[in-house]
């Protein structure tokens, strides 16, 4: 047989005109985070960001997915179908539930007792909201009395409430809120971006229409990957828009066509809509996995006897 003849083509490529910038390779210095968020990571959290990849529709990463939905219920203590991980940070998180449940002209009643207050006023507008903002001083909660006052002056959409304020330490309660909203065709939106994992949250028992979370803060898992879920009445209202062709003003974080990829029947065809962050989810289902091992009610002891050993040692300085 004759030989064929190879040919090999060489492709010239153009010298690039910036040159290349020299920098030594990442050794972040040891730090206790002991800031508000984020926290540190626990071993096991930042262990598992280094295992293999899988795709995002690998039937294995769709069963750490769901393993982590179902866990993220058991924390907020919640039977919500509709509770997944959020690609990004809280702030997407929160973000989501503001884009996917507020129609333009819908009133939202905002609680500001500190810094997350103010955001989800300048938050609320940008989707088209009317919003009606209740101040107090920071580090002071709202009672009930008051709440049903504003409620009653301003006839929300939505109300909307910071469980733990982030920048005060504020705790809120929530009891009773969700008795107004309901009896006025009005959702519950709660932050619990730093509660969540730290104290209790019951948000079936409480009634909450919306929730998100953070991953960084009591949860020990960098940030990265949010919870966030909807309730019945959050999930009626999206499809009453839906089916009304009303489109949240956002692609990237729009629930009704995540919902086909990440909240479907057992069995049923995945759609994709944008690729997971799988070592984050990873993660997150790490951290959580520590929590339910260790249970809830110790957790949440945990975290209180810490607190108040803090404060303790806080006074004998005279803070």
């Amino acid at each position: 047989k004759k030989k064929e003849m190879t040919t090999t083509t060489t492709t010239t490529f153009p010298v690039p005109a910036i040159a290349a910038p020299t920098y030594s390779p990442i050794r972040p210095p040891p730090r206790f985070l002991f800031g508000p968020g984020p926290g540190n990571a626990h071993p096991a959290v930042h262990a598992s960001m280094s295992l293999p990849q899988v795709g995002h529709l690998d039937p294995y990463f769709l069963k750490i997915a769901e393993e982590t939905k179902d866990m993220l219920r058991y924390v907020w203590q919640t039977k919500n179908a509709f509770t997944i991980p959020c690609s990004g940070t809280g702030s997407a998180a929160w973000e989501a539930v503001v884009a996917n449940l507020t129609s333009p002209g819908d009133v939202h009643l905002v609680f500001v007792n500190g810094y997350f207050g103010e955001r989800h006023c300048d938050m609320a507008s940008r989707y088209g909201a009317v919003v009606k903002r209740v101040d107090k001083d920071w580090g002071n909660v709202f009672t009930l009395d008051e709440i049903k006052q504003a409620f009653e002056l301003h006839k929300p959409q939505i109300l909307w409430i910071c469980h733990a304020e982030t920048s005060t330490g504020t705790l809120q309660p929530v009891e009773g809120i969700a008795e107004i909203c309901r009896a006025n065709d009005c959702l519950f939106i709660l932050d619990t971006v730093t509660s969540i994992g730290g104290i209790p949250i019951l948000l079936d028992e409480w009634q909450v229409d919306a929730c998100y979370a953070g991953s960084q803060k009591c949860l020990s898992c960098p940030p990265g990957v949010a919870p966030v879920t909807f309730g019945p009445r959050a999930l009626a209202k999206m499809q009453k828009n839906s089916e009304n062709g009303k489109k949240p003003p956002t692609w990237y974080l729009d629930m009704n066509m995540i919902a086909k990829y990440l909240v479907v029947s057992e069995g049923a065809p995945r759609v994709y809509h944008h690729t997971a962050p799988i070592s984050m989810v990873y993660a997150l289902h790490t951290a959580l996995h520590i929590v339910v091992s260790e249970g809830l009610e110790s957790v949440w002891k945990r975290h209180r006897e810490t607190a108040e050993f803090f404060w303790e040692e806080l006074e004998k300085i005279g803070l």
